[in-house]
């Protein structure tokens, strides 16, 4: 094929992959994080990212992805979605449950958290604790809520009101961050 050729062919194969392929992976502090990705059978394209700093550490890195085709960005609502965080230090399991706990608790008025209470204790006891590079990846599906550490599945559930109260915890109008919150959230 003569130069000027293999020069257009690229350009059109540039051209095609579009924007989204152009920023394909994001690294924060050694954690990456692709454009897309496949769950569920289907694509999520990445919102946004950041790193979330408790006082003065860095303590973890994260992103947010919605299923492609969906209103952006629409984190506590019916879209289907992930949030990804993988951790730089390790944090023991019942520290994630009590901040769960606390966070929804925080964000709910009393009626509906006591809709939640049961749901909520049962994924509380779901959660592992954490080493430096371990991910949990927090996702609705639309019909199914699910958590996952490191790809292994630990928690199922089909509340969409336990979905929207965990995105909430990070995307919510009261984060635990609200720079992270509006980092993920692509502003």
């Amino acid at each position: 094929m003569p130069l000027p050729s293999l020069r257009g062919a690229l350009l059109l194969t540039t051209l095609a992959i579009g924007p989204a392929a152009a920023a394909e992976t994001v690294e924060i502090k050694g954690a990456r994080f692709p454009a897309a990705l496949e769950a569920d059978e289907r694509r999520y394209e990445r919102i946004g990212h950041g790193l979330f700093r408790y006082m003065i550490w860095d303590a973890y890195a994260g992103a947010y992805y919605q299923a492609q085709g969906f209103p952006r960005p629409a984190p506590q609502s019916k879209v289907p979605r992930r949030l990804e965080l993988e951790y730089f230090h390790a944090i023991e399991a019942e520290e994630f449950a009590e901040a769960t706990l606390k966070s929804v608790r925080k964000s709910l008025d009393d009626a509906s958290y006591a809709e939640l209470a049961s749901p909520l204790a049962a994924f509380n006891e779901r959660y592992r604790d954490v080493a430096p590079g371990d991910r949990y990846a927090l996702g609705w599906d639309g019909d199914e809520l699910t958590l996952a550490l490191n790809g292994e599945i630990l928690y199922e559930g089909d509340n969409p009101a336990l979905a929207n109260a965990l995105f909430g915890i990070w995307l919510g109008e009261d984060p635990l961050g609200e720079a992270f919150r509006d980092d993920l959230l692509g502003r």
